[in-house]
């Protein structure tokens, strides 16, 4: 398999369009947003508590 390049992205949102619809991509990006938030602070305070 090859990288994901600007079409199979482009598919893969309309896709995700059709399942969840418009009007709840932003609450899924905010979800989303926040479960990346949460792993980088959780990362840093693990490198942290090794020191």
């Amino acid at each position: 398999m090859g990288r994901i390049g600007l079409p199979e992205m482009l598919v893969i949102l309309f896709i995700i369009i059709l399942i969840f619809g418009a009007n709840r991509l932003p609450e899924i990006g905010r979800g989303i947003g926040k479960g990346i938030k949460n792993f980088k602070e959780a990362t840093k305070d693990g490198s942290r508590k090794e020191e």
